[in-house]
């Protein structure tokens, strides 16, 4: 799972909802992986991957997502890779362009359900 430096959890459970921060194109050690646009997504969609189902969570149970793009030239491409993770009906989304540093392209936080054992 990936790590941070900083002083935030990766996800916090409150009652059977899972919040989880900002995921970005990070190493395990918390180090930025630079990449290509569709690069920096998967890695970070993986990393909240990881995330979720280690909170006993998964993609199929995420409720809202809130995304950051660098570049509003790459809103297209993020749509169509968003369709690859996430399926109808799709999570409640908001999304924000021109608001990453030079060094990320793409962020990704949400809120999930865990569901009850069984």
């Amino acid at each position: 799972m990936p790590h941070s430096h900083l002083p935030f959890s990766p996800a916090v459970k409150v009652g059977n909802l899972l919040f989880v921060s900002g995921q970005a194109s990070v190493d395990d050690t918390g180090k930025i992986v630079p990449d290509t646009f569709e690069g920096e997504f998967r890695r970070s969609l993986e990393n909240m991957k990881r995330i979720l189902e280690a909170s006993g969570s998964g993609l199929a149970h995420v409720v809202q997502t809130r995304n950051y793009v660098r570049d509003s030239a790459d809103v297209a491409l993020f749509n169509r890779l968003y369709r690859e993770y996430f399926s109808q009906p799709y999570p409640a989304r908001t999304t924000i362009t021109h608001c990453l540093p030079e060094t990320l392209r793409f962020e990704i936080e949400c809120v999930a359900v865990v569901p009850e054992p069984g």
